[in-house]
């Protein structure tokens, strides 16, 4: 690509990362409406948390009121970090029975109390003729677009369900934007998105190809973590030109599960690396040129893409597995310099420019900055990490990081 191509493609992940992650939006309030055909009388006891029909989606397992304020107390079926249903603490105001109610949350078992400060619910009930129309609202405060975009389909989804809901009296599971076909349609609308930055022609579209599957491999990694980690459930979603990303099916338990699931990443495809130079070198001796190129290309993308994520960045894997090891402030800022050091040397061994290599720490600079403390708060500390974990997760961060080196440095010798 060339140096304006670059340039633009960098501005514009910089620009779509600030957007929807960090752009302070206020206060906004969102809502959406559907008709339901049901009285409304019956829809309430499926709406009302205390109502006869509140488990109708399988969200809620129990309320129980705990006396005059409007104060309940729920379990969901979501899993908090113990594998255990969460509990939180509701309040009810501006009942108006069969029309209308808005809910506060106190507290939960799985995000500490500051994450609901703002947060306010409302659902209203209207009669339409024979049908009831259902009109949903929340209102919380947001920095970037991505949750309140998430949380505008969740309520379309709570409704169109709800619909279904009423017309068939099942619940419905899951939905298509999830689906593994979606994903997949997500994934090959991403390879032709990056296609045109790489020259509209057969080794531009090879190699948006290989650059997407590199991303899937990485989010594999991801996944597998989760699950060795406990999750009952864990997804990958594409989301396209910006990459893709893993979702567990719980929050984080312990220092050291954060630190394996996001050096994973990049550990699974420190096995794949070596076994596609291997092929590469194979396919090479048999005479299959076309054949070598493809795996020594499919194996530097890995190997640059996976280390890219291993710099001490806020949100990049390495950042996050930095910050679980190292056991204060002065080592992690030494551990982090040591970290991007080696990785401005490594760029400079494979021939990179030194310009390529400032803007480069420039970009990381700025992607730490806009992602810096963009995590939910859990409602308690993690469990810390033990002495034997932290060093072990080093090791295991240093040997991710040369293999993908070696990885960068033979395939650029071979590529260029």
């Amino acid at each position: 690509m060339s140096p304006i191509v670059t340039a633009i493609l960098v501005a514009a992940n910089l620009g779509l990362i600030f957007l929807l992650m960090t752009a302070p939006l206020g206060v906004r309030t969102l809502r959406v409406s559907r008709l339901v055909q049901m009285d409304r009388q019956r829809l309430w006891q499926a709406l009302w948390p205390l109502g006869t029909d509140a488990g109708w989606s399988g969200e809620i397992l129990s309320a129980e009121s705990l006396g005059d304020g409007g104060m309940v107390k729920t379990r969901l079926s979501w899993e908090g970090r113990d594998g255990q249903p969460i509990e939180r603490r509701i309040v009810l105001e501006d009942v108006e029975e069969y029309s209308r109610f808005s809910m506060r949350v106190i507290e939960d078992t799985a995000l500490d109390p500051s994450f609901w400060a703002d947060y306010r619910e409302t659902t209203r009930l209207v009669p339409e003729g024979d049908a009831t129309r259902v009109v949903l609202s929340q209102t919380d405060r947001y920095r970037g677009v991505a949750f309140l975009v998430f949380r505008y389909f969740a309520m379309r989804r709570e409704l169109g369900k709800l619909e279904i809901w009423a017309r068939t009296g099942a619940y419905r599971k899951g939905g298509w934007f999830e689906h593994p076909l979606s994903q997949v349609g997500f994934a090959v609308l991403s390879a032709f998105i990056l296609w045109p930055f790489f020259g509209l022609n057969l080794g531009g579209l090879a190699l948006a190809a290989i650059l997407t599957s590199v991303v899937a491999l990485h989010e594999l990694g991801h996944m597998a973590a989760f699950r060795l980690m406990g999750h009952r459930r864990a997804r990958m979603i594409f989301i396209p030109l910006l990459g893709g990303i893993a979702i567990g099916g719980r929050p984080y338990d312990s220092r050291f599960e954060v630190a394996f699931v996001a050096l994973m990443g990049a550990g699974f495809s420190a096995f794949l690396v070596p076994v596609l130079m291997a092929a590469s070198v194979f396919a090479g001796g048999e005479g299959h040129k076309l054949a070598a190129a493809l795996l020594a290309t499919l194996a530097g993308c890995s190997a640059l893409f996976n280390i890219a994520n291993l710099v001490p960045v806020w949100k990049f894997d390495g950042g996050q597995v930095l910050r679980q090891i190292c056991p204060g402030p002065v080592v992690l800022a030494l551990a982090s310099f040591s970290l991007l050091s080696a990785f401005l040397a490594l760029g400079s061994r494979a021939g990179f420019s030194s310009g390529f290599l400032l803007a480069a720490g420039a970009v990381f600079a700025i992607l730490s900055l806009l992602t810096m403390r963009s995590g939910v708060k859990p409602r308690h500390e993690l469990k810390p990490i033990r002495a034997f974990d932290r060093i072990a997760m080093a090791a295991a961060l240093l040997a991710v990081f040369a293999i993908h080196g070696y990885g960068v440095l033979w395939a650029s010798a071979r590529l260029i």
